[in-house]
């Protein structure tokens, strides 16, 4: 009998349960569909479109996060490295490679994996990865005020309102040790 043919002697190739990851340009437009439907719904646009997410993944892979569950992205975050005290305009779409602060641009989960404790896991990955990161010191994001207490929880304090505007849209400005 050839292996094949005997029970339990095939082998099957299995993704792993559960991973996570650093993100790649190939991992673009899952990011964008998820950040799409988590963003539009809530405020009517999105913090990263596709361009910039790609021009994230190029530029500061190592400072992305993927949560994946047999292959399929259900979790993430994106971020880039800028080198002030507080958010700017700039901070939007520039990447500072000699900046010791993690700009958090992004944290979406999939919609039908919402309500689980996802995000807070991956944030909570997210911050340990970075304490293995050398030139990292603090993390900092803007979100909108309804989610400050899911930031808080986190372990991320306020900063007071952010200098960046989106359209109407105005956000607290946050922030999270890494060391020091």
């Amino acid at each position: 009998r050839s292996p094949r043919s005997s029970p339990g002697g095939q082998r099957r190739h299995t993704l792993p349960a559960s991973e996570f990851r650093c993100l790649s340009p190939e991992d673009a437009i899952s990011v964008f569909e998820i950040e799409r439907e988590a963003f539009i719904s809530v405020s009517g646009d999105c913090p990263l479109h596709l361009d910039e997410i790609r021009h994230f993944l190029n530029l500061c892979p190592e400072l992305s996060l993927g949560w994946f569950e047999q292959g399929r992205l259900v979790a993430f975050i994106i971020g880039s490295l800028w080198d002030q005290d507080r958010l700017s305009q700039e901070a939007l779409t520039l990447h500072k490679p000699r900046g010791t602060v993690v700009h958090i641009h992004v944290l979406a989960v999939h919609r039908t994996f919402r309500q689980q404790g996802k995000g807070s896991i991956l944030m909570w990955r997210y911050l340990q990865y970075l304490r293995c990161l050398p030139f990292a010191r603090r993390a900092l994001l803007m979100c909108e005020d309804f989610l400050v207490p899911f930031y808080q929880k986190c372990g991320f304090e306020v900063l007071g309102p952010c200098e960046v505007t989106v359209g109407e849209l105005a956000f607290i400005e946050m922030q999270h040790p890494v060391r020091g």
